[in-house]
């Protein structure tokens, strides 16, 4: 009775590792992940409901929209690579890789470590690959011959001694066959990787006003997330392409304090991202946002030549050296234009054509108005100055994602390890070559057998080119 339960629970255990090392559950599990992650692709993840649902109206309808929301939400679709059931997957999936791994390399490694030895005829006739020919030398001579053709054809070569037969026996490629596990623990590392960062990294963002620090970066539910030092915005700036309102490249300087020190400045880029204690801030937009604080900066340089800069807030003034004449900030828009009809009008919020209006007095008696661009040099020369209008500083925000991803080099190092496994699995085949010489009459005999286990007709070709060699 004991040793049938014995039994039993045996094959219980032997059911569940049949089962994690089954090549089926391996697709079935890599096809959820993929149609999965396909749906955590479209639906934004820990993004406000609103968010979602106008996405989902234009897929499903508006009356449909909030219904779908719910079930996905339900499901954990809106934050889904912290579900428990993604996570499961990646689990399974790790276990099946692993156990299918124990499951096959030690026969792998044992086969590889094995030492060649002559190969009886038993075996040599039943090779799959076979060829026949005669050489003129005598045996010594074609011995040498063949191992050196076999040699620069870049094969290792044994010889062994058996009677009246040499044998050749040529191999290349063993270690192709690693290839797969190569692959196999490539997967693993990146599926380790992307957990690490899921439970010990963020993905969030930051608006950072000109001029403003923070200490904490933001989920897209709004949630804090605090960051351990302190981030400061000095400057933003964008340009744009000639006689256009395409941005041809934005940027920001950025300063990180700690401790109430100033320990590292950049000035970050689209493609160039500033990282600190393994955040990475990523310039990824920007926007306008004027207030009370804001400043206009500007060059003034004089007739005579004499020029100071200055920065005022809106309403301020300021005076143009060597002169009685004085100037006012009386009017500002964020992108200024011009209609058929010869009307101003500002035709969007953003800063992509900044102008301010000056009204000139002299012995406060006003004298002469003019509209100052800041992309327009033309329009800063007046009567008595160039007046340079350089910024209006602290109404611009810079838009960072800031990221966060400790197993990210993992990723890295799975991806690089993926390539060198693929790449073996795919494109190297383990190529064997049996090669038997006897004496002949007026030469030697040469017997040829050959196995790969992969690629034959292509194996068959480089024989030729071998025989065609030796003859």
């Amino acid at each position: 009775m004991n040793k049938d339960k014995e039994i039993k629970k045996i094959s219980v255990v032997d059911q569940i590792w049949n089962f994690f090392s089954s090549v089926i559950l391996a697709v079935v599990v890599f096809t959820l992940i993929s149609v999965t992650s396909l749906v955590g692709t479209i639906v934004e993840q820990q993004a406000e409901p609103q968010r979602n649902i106008l996405l989902l109206k234009k897929l499903f309808g508006e009356s449909a929209a909030p219904t779908v929301y719910k079930v996905l939400d339900s499901l954990g679709f809106t934050d889904m690579y912290h579900s428990w059931w993604f996570i499961a997957l990646l689990f399974i999936f790790a276990a099946n890789l692993v156990i299918c791994s124990i499951e096959r390399l030690p026969n792998i490694l044992k086969s590889m470590k094995e030492k060649p030895s002559f190969l009886k005829d038993e075996h040599f006739n039943i090779m799959p690959i076979s060829k026949e020919i005669k050489l003129k030398e005598e045996p010594t001579n074609s011995l040498k011959k063949t191992e050196h053709t076999l040699k620069k054809a870049g094969f290792k070569t044994y010889i062994f001694k058996n009677e009246d037969t040499s044998q050749i026996f040529a191999e290349k490629g063993r270690y192709s066959k690693l290839g797969v596990y190569i692959t196999h623990l490539s997967l693993l590392l990146i599926l380790i990787g992307a957990v690490i960062g899921i439970y010990f990294g963020f993905n969030g963002y930051l608006n950072l006003l000109e001029g403003t620090q923070s200490s904490v970066a933001y989920h897209r539910n709004e949630n804090e997330i605090p960051l351990g030092f302190e981030i400061r915005c000095d400057d933003f700036d964008v340009t744009f392409y000639e006689n256009s309102d395409t941005p041809k490249s934005f940027t920001s300087m950025l300063a990180i304090i700690e401790d109430g020190k100033e320990v590292l400045k950049k000035t970050i880029s689209v493609n160039d991202p500033l990282k600190y204690k393994g955040i990475t801030f990523y310039q990824s937009s920007y926007g306008f946002s004027p207030s009370m604080e804001s400043l206009f900066k500007f060059k003034i340089t004089s007739n005579s030549g004499n020029n100071h800069e200055v920065a005022l807030r809106f309403g301020e003034s300021f005076s143009i050296p060597d002169s009685k004449i004085r100037g006012v900030i009386s009017d500002f828009s964020p992108a200024l234009a011009i209609d058929k009809s010869g009307r101003l009008f500002t035709y969007t919020d953003s800063m992509n054509n900044p102008a301010v209006f000056i009204e000139f007095f002299e012995d406060n008696k006003p004298v002469y108005n003019q509209w100052i661009l800041r992309r327009y040099p033309e329009t800063w020369k007046v009567p008595d100055a160039m007046i340079e209008f350089q910024d209006l500083w602290k109404a611009q925000y810079t838009g960072l994602q800031v990221r966060k991803d400790p197993g990210v080099w993992l990723v890295y190092l799975g991806c690089l390890l993926m390539s060198i496994g693929l790449y073996m699995a795919l494109f190297k085949n383990h190529l064997r070559i049996w090669i038997n010489l006897k004496p002949e009459k007026n030469g030697t005999k040469l017997s040829l057998r050959a196995s790969t286990n992969k690629y034959k007709t292509s194996f068959e070709q480089k024989i030729d080119k071998i025989i065609n060699t030796l003859q």
